[in-house]
């Protein structure tokens, strides 16, 4: 029996955190992640967990902690958002190229400048290439669920690679909705226990961590690094079966959203899919075939997957919630016409940028993309595939 709670999106991070008892966590505050190692720290503090919770002074001092952690043999686990997240990035890469699971929750916010606290995702697309795993979460319930499947992930023997858990800072991080927890013992017994193969507390085997790696090396070194989240996919879909059956609950490296017969469909990530179902649902009773592909797993990327998936429609819309400021669309956009391109699939594709700073996406909103593709299918041109959702300047969007 699952257990019903009505909890904010950061209480849901901090309870998974509570339920695997990581060995450290070591964490600084930064909005609006702030809450989560607050609320984990009371868990250390009442005894309801036996971490070793290390208040550092900033957020790179917090990833050096957990790479020098996970190094030493322990389960470490982090939170933070945006400038903070920036502040990691030196040790963001080292964590990565070390093949230490780590897992992160990332609460999304705008990086600065200008200052701004409130949703996007440029941080997370700051560091998208740095050799991380990426799951994004629509709602409470998913960054609950997706924490509980990361340390099985991240610890697999084919994988060894650090994680994230992205969720929406406000949207989600705030809001409270009602969701199904896994009772204690049974999340103790679906993530188990970290026996690493490799770790300097070792005796049997004295190794160094973090050497030089110059001409003769690196290049293989990073080679094994992209195997790894290659093979990352196969894990995450295993990982993801096994958790079906323990909760009832289906994840998949993406979600169809009434796509196996769409005309037009958009691409999203995050909170905005729960908004982007609602106008599917409106124009279906409108007649009009619309459909969603909400994308979970960012990386690995499912290129031939998302291909595979959007080959039927007539048009799509990708939208990304932060600009890679290249002039040629953002990150989402780029990777999945990438994947359809080189997958031989060819369907007009058209790229949003939206909500950048917490700008408000609502319905209306997303039904002017549905409304615009099916523009497209009807003329057959796209006038200018780069543009902008909401923005106040007049002509911008198209």
């Amino acid at each position: 029996m699952s257990i019903r709670e009505r909890l904010s999106g950061n209480e849901a991070a901090a309870t998974a955190m509570k339920q695997i008892n990581p060995d450290v966590v070591a964490a600084f505050p930064i909005t609006p992640s702030t809450e989560i190692p607050q609320y984990f720290s009371t868990f250390v503090s009442n005894g309801a967990v036996d971490t070793e919770f290390v208040a550092v002074e900033s957020e790179h001092s917090a990833m050096s902690a957990c790479v020098g952690a996970e190094a030493a043999g322990a389960r470490a686990m982090t939170a933070t958002s945006s400038n903070g997240l920036s502040f990691m990035w030196e040790m963001i890469y080292i964590a990565s190229s070390l093949r230490l699971p780590i897992v992160m929750s990332l609460v999304n916010r705008a990086v600065s400048g200008p200052l701004n606290i409130h949703n996007d995702h440029s941080d997370a697309m700051g560091v998208r290439d740095a050799g991380w795993i990426m799951l994004f979460s629509e709602s409470n319930q998913e960054a609950y669920d997706n924490l509980l499947m990361a340390h099985r992930i991240a610890e697999h023997k084919d994988v060894l690679l650090p994680l994230m858990v992205c969720q929406d800072g406000f949207i989600t991080s705030h809001s409270i909705e009602t969701i199904d927890l896994v009772e204690d013992d049974k999340v103790k017994d679906f993530v188990g226990t970290y026996k690493p193969e490799h770790y300097l507390l070792n005796s049997k085997e004295p190794i160094s961590i973090g050497p030089l790696d110059l001409q003769g090396y690196l290049f293989e070194h990073k080679a094994q690094q992209a195997q790894a989240m290659k093979n990352a996919k196969k894990v995450i879909l295993e990982v993801a079966e096994e958790f079906e059956k323990l909760t009832g609950r289906k994840y998949g490296l993406f979600e169809e959203y009434k796509l196996e017969d769409a005309d037009v469909a958009v691409v999203c990530m995050n909170s905005t899919a729960g908004t982007a179902k609602f106008v599917v649902d409106d124009l279906r009773s409108k007649g009009i075939k619309a459909g969603l592909l909400k994308v979970r797993v960012f990386r690995p990327f499912p290129a031939e997957e998302i291909a595979k998936a959007l080959a039927n429609v007539k048009a799509v819309a990708v939208l990304d919630k932060a600009d890679s400021l290249n002039a040629a669309g953002g990150a989402l956009f780029t990777d999945v016409t990438s994947g359809m391109y080189v997958n031989n699939i060819h369907v007009p594709t058209v790229s949003y940028i939206y909500g950048i700073g917490g700008r408000d996406t609502k319905a209306d909103d997303i039904e002017k993309v549905y409304n615009d593709l099916l523009e497209i299918v009807e003329t057959g041109k796209i006038d200018n595939p780069y543009r902008h959702l909401g923005l106040r300047t007049k002509g911008a969007e198209k």
